[in-house]
């Protein structure tokens, strides 16, 4: 597939911005790899192709294993993620798929006893900026299996 435009070309200031708020919530202090596996459920939501070949190659790049990304998508089914991590998985399913989950109290209940206030905040922001780039790098056509992670330590390529 080829990409439709250059959006960080066309609009530079609306790429700035985004990457502002990406580099905000980088920086949040929230834990590198859950900030991933976030990155990775919110793009297999919305079959972001791009997005899952930079997050794998990122989190990979970070330590994780290829089994804790191969089950994600059935993360519930396995013990592999901690309570911490399935509380920011399930936040993360609840506010990607918006329309259909409404952001109930009961899961934000849930979801905030593992995540102080101040996390809570930046848990979504990371949501909220992940599908953002998900929407531009589907919208665009991205060109999946270009990106090389600058991540921690990089093992084997991943394609």
């Amino acid at each position: 597939m080829e990409a439709r435009l250059q959006y960080a070309k066309v609009a530079p200031a609306g790429y700035r911005a985004m990457a502002q708020l990406n580099q905000y919530v980088e920086d949040c202090g929230l834990e590198p790899l859950l900030l991933e596996l976030v990155k990775m459920r919110a793009s297999q939501i919305n079959g972001c192709a791009y997005c899952l070949d930079m997050h794998s190659k990122d989190a990979r790049a970070l330590g994780e294993s290829e089994q804790r990304l191969y089950l994600l998508n059935a993360w519930r089914e396995t013990s592999f993620y901690s309570e911490r991590e399935r509380a920011a998985l399930l936040w993360t399913e609840e506010l990607t798929l918006l329309s259909e989950n409404h952001a109930s109290d009961a899961v934000y209940e849930e979801v905030s006893q593992h995540f102080s206030d101040v996390e809570m905040v930046n848990l979504t922001l990371a949501i909220v900026v992940i599908n953002g780039w998900n929407r531009i790098a589907v919208g665009f056509r991205s060109t999946p299996g270009i990106y090389q992670s600058k991540k921690g330590r990089v093992e084997a390529a991943v394609a």
